[in-house]
């Protein structure tokens, strides 16, 4: 579990199968990343536990701490096919404009440089999604490549171990995740 000033963050599991689909059944979350049905949820799920297991690294949950409500995913995904691990991040629109996704990638991407020993991480962003373009440029990512995900084009930003450590401490993030 990762935690931050505001957030955890858990490893989703075939147990979040009714949450996924809730959370893209919003027309303005799913229209970058697309709606599921309870079937595909339940696939793509078990796709990440999968990757849990073998990689070590998934998409998590995004709760705020004190509550415990889910507001969204971020995590590390590995694509076999451009042979790089991308950092994602999906927020249920009540919930946008309040830092969490930058607050819950920082997260990761400190995780993932560093207890991971991950020397490059990526995000691949549908063209007009200006809102997670904003959230990686506010993370230090640049424009690496143009490329086609899941049928739609999109650009793929890059992040480097060594630029995310030159980067300053963003304000209410304290340095870095905790552990629990």
């Amino acid at each position: 579990m990762l935690i931050t000033p505001r957030l955890r963050l858990r490893p989703l599991t075939e147990a979040d199968t009714d949450w996924w689909v809730r959370l893209h059944a919003d027309d303005e979350v799913n229209r970058f990343v697309g709606a599921y049905s309870h079937a595909q949820a339940a696939a793509r799920l078990h796709d990440i536990q999968r990757q849990w297991a073998e990689r070590g690294h998934g998409l998590c949950a995004v709760e705020l701490a004190e509550s415990g409500e889910p507001i969204g995913r971020c995590g590390l995904n590995w694509w076999e096919r451009f042979g790089e691990t991308e950092i994602g991040w999906t927020f249920a629109r009540s919930h946008w404009g309040n830092g969490y996704a930058t607050e819950a990638a920082q997260s990761v991407l400190a995780w993932g440089f560093g207890a991971l020993g991950l020397t490059r991480i990526t995000a691949m962003i549908h063209h007009g999604n200006a809102a997670s373009t904003a959230v990686a440029a506010r993370l230090g990512f640049a424009p690496l490549r143009e490329d086609v995900v899941l049928g739609r084009p999109c650009t793929v930003h890059a992040l480097h171990r060594e630029d995310f450590a030159s980067l300053p401490v963003r304000a209410g993030f304290e340095g870095g995740p905790g552990r629990a």
